[in-house]
């Protein structure tokens, strides 16, 4: 596995777990507490920095790894790795423009903020969720 797969591998993981202990916090305050006082934004913005430092040091730490199994590989990107790379970022790039316009809209129809935030941070994790799947199934199948 090369350095670019094992960064989007890194940056997956990282972005399922965060996104689901983003959900192990709030979601059960739907049932409990009333949506205008659910406490989302702290939770929020941790999960997110946390994912975001969680893929860093995992990508690090397999980089670490990777590089002591076998001393030889390549740890630049080629040509292939910036096109998947580009492509990943196309899939991604769709999914954080359609929560931007469901936010958006829902900014105009003076939806509750925690159904706007929560909108966009669905699509932040679709971006990066499906622009990742994305970005292994053209390692794993090409571009078909």
């Amino acid at each position: 596995m090369g350095y670019a797969e094992r960064n989007t591998w890194a940056q997956l993981i990282a972005s399922v777990l965060g996104t689901a202990v983003y959900l192990v916090i709030v979601v059960p305050q739907l049932f409990t507490t009333p949506v205008g006082e659910i406490a989302w934004q702290w939770p929020m913005v941790w999960t997110i920095g946390a994912a975001v430092a969680a893929s860093i040091a995992l990508s690090i730490l397999w980089g670490i790894v990777a590089g002591m199994r076998d001393p030889d590989e390549e740890h630049r990107s080629d040509q292939r790795d910036r096109e998947i790379e580009w492509f990943g970022d196309r899939v991604g790039q769709a999914f954080l423009v359609i929560g931007a316009l469901a936010a958006l809209i829902m900014a105009m129809l003076e939806v509750e903020w925690f159904w706007i935030g929560n909108t966009l941070f669905v699509g932040f994790f679709l971006s990066a969720g499906l622009g990742g799947l994305a970005r292994l199934r053209a390692y794993h199948e090409g571009f078909q």
